[in-house]
């Protein structure tokens, strides 16, 4: 069963004292950011997975589905 978008956004966590304050994933000093650039880089989930075994597939969704809530409240203004 495939984790709703609250349980998801629950596996990323922000803590002041681990990764300068920077989105992880709950207990993990594994970065959203490096997440997002590894598969930016091309790197497949799996590929990602072997790398850090101790992750999970909805982790990684967790990932994606945080940096979309962040871009969907950016606001673009117009600059004259």
């Amino acid at each position: 069963m495939e984790a709703n978008t609250s349980e998801l956004l629950s596996r990323i966590v922000i803590n002041e004292k681990v990764l300068a304050g920077k989105p992880i994933i709950r207990g993990f000093r594994i970065s959203v950011e490096q997440i997002l650039k590894s598969l930016a880089a091309g790197n497949s989930e799996k590929e990602i997975l072997k790398d850090f075994p101790e992750l999970e597939h909805d982790d990684i969704r967790a990932c994606l589905l945080y940096a979309a809530n962040i871009l969907e409240d950016e606001k673009i203004y117009k600059v004259a």
